[in-house]
């Protein structure tokens, strides 16, 4: 087994950094607004739900190793029609890596006014797009470093929070404001900050055991991030009173008890680095599926090339590195772009719950050795209640979406529908798995 695969701890590492977002920054103070002092129990909730949902994935990646992630498992357990119409929004989602490094550089730009912001964005990707240039476990090496450093700025907020959580916590009025209603939108909308490990089945390909690493790692990584979370939306609601810190972000329950020198390694360790492990996450997760794609016919099968000394893809990794870098150069605003695949990103669980119903048809012979193997009828109803909370949550963000995002989204699909029609003629998908 070759030490420069992916180990459970380098899954693990990628995982939490893909979760840990700055949503949690933000999101945490809107969930607030919604439910008060319960928004703890609903990080909780949120958190069974993001696995409950995460239940197919967990089926299939624990049933074979497909080696280009989820656009090979759509590929083979749904149809080449489908998983070219998912390879195209892929594409439209790396517009959002230069997102990550411009949002660094303004946290960075609080911290030392007079830096330039295109080259701390510059220099950001540059160094993360050369780290996965020198291989996956490079990254991975990178990302645990990260993650070390975020994990201190969360424990920052935590241990020194903790002791200032006023008491009646649990009682009225501040706990349950939006009543039943207000606590299940709080929920469902936390699932946002909650999701995003089953990503790292996209990580198949480099792990040294897929099929019993990926899906420990989604359902762990998970449970530690929503016990983190609810940990820290209780010293955010229960410092100061709710209306104080309502649609607030996390900053400003921090300001009150923490010392500045630790505020600040907190916006740094916290926010910054978390940008960072999402962006390095993000390059990594986007190569796997676009190899595959290149090699079917999708893309340009020259894409796909392998560097000899690395064992790298080099020309994807370049072609990755200039969607990013150029709006960063030439100042180009992304944001309307990038915002407008949240939509299509969360329906894609949706979709990975319906084609994991075709596992006893398309695969029987792995499904039946498989450590998850239900019957057939516990399968449908599985992946159904995935597909329904999918549902939701897509119901929820069209609410709460502007209409240049909800367009966006609309126009990235059917953009994705039309090069899937021009280009899948000459497409020929191969079934990419493996036992293990």
């Amino acid at each position: 087994m070759s030490e420069k695969k992916l180990t459970r701890t380098d899954l693990f590492s990628m995982a939490i950094g893909q979760i840990i977002g700055v949503g949690i920054m933000t999101m945490t103070g809107i969930a607030i607004g919604f439910t008060g002092r319960s928004v703890n129990i609903a990080y909780i909730v949120a958190g069974l739900l993001t696995i409950v949902t995460a239940i197919p994935q967990i089926y299939i990646g624990g049933t074979a190793n497909f080696e280009g992630g989820q656009y090979s498992q759509i590929a083979v357990l749904g149809n080449k029609k489908l998983a070219g119409i998912f390879i195209y929004i892929q594409i439209a989602i790396a517009l959002a890596l230069s997102m990550y490094t411009l949002s660094f550089s303004e946290y960075f730009l609080s911290l030392f006014p007079g830096a330039n912001r295109k080259l701390i964005s510059f220099v950001v990707l540059t160094v993360i797009c050369l780290m996965h240039l020198t291989g996956m476990k490079q990254a991975a090496r990178l990302q645990n470093l990260m993650c070390g450093i975020l994990a201190l700025g969360i424990a920052s907020y935590i241990v020194f929070g903790i002791g200032h959580i006023q008491p009646g916590y649990f009682e009225m009025p501040g706990f349950a404001t939006g009543g039943l209603t207000g606590f299940i939108v709080a929920s469902v909308y936390l699932t946002f900050a909650a999701g995003g490990a089953t990503y790292v089945v996209n990580f198949s390909a480099e792990s040294q055991n897929p099929t019993r690493d990926i899906p420990f790692v989604i359902i762990v990584s998970t449970a530690v991030i929503v016990i983190l979370y609810a940990v820290m939306s209780t010293i955010a609601a229960g410092v100061l009173p709710v209306e104080q810190v309502a649609n607030q972000p996390l900053s400003v329950a921090a300001v009150s008890f923490m010392p500045s020198s630790v505020y600040t390694f907190f916006v740094v360790g916290g926010a910054m680095f978390a940008l960072l492990t999402t962006l390095n996450f993000n390059v990594g997760m986007l190569l796997y599926p676009l190899k595959k794609a290149s090699e079917d016919g999708w893309l340009p099968g020259g894409l796909a090339a392998v560097n000899s000394r690395f064992h790298t893809f080099h020309w994807l990794i370049l072609v990755l590195y200039l969607i990013s870098v150029l709006p960063i150069l030439f100042g180009v605003d992304l944001s309307t772009i990038a915002n407008s695949t949240v939509i299509l990103t969360t329906s894609v669980r949706g979709l990975i719950s319906f084609v994991a119903m075709s596992l006893p048809k398309k695969m029987p012979e792995l499904w039946e050795k498989s450590a998850f193997h239900i019957s057939e009828g516990k399968l449908k109803a599985v992946c159904t209640v995935s597909i329904f909370l999918t549902a939701i949550s897509v119901l929820m963000l069209f609410m709460t979406s502007s209409m240049a995002q909800i367009c966006g989204n609309c126009c990235i699909f059917a953009a994705a529908v039309i090069l899937m029609i021009l280009f899948g003629k000459n497409v020929k998908v191969t079934a990419n798995f493996a036992e293990k």
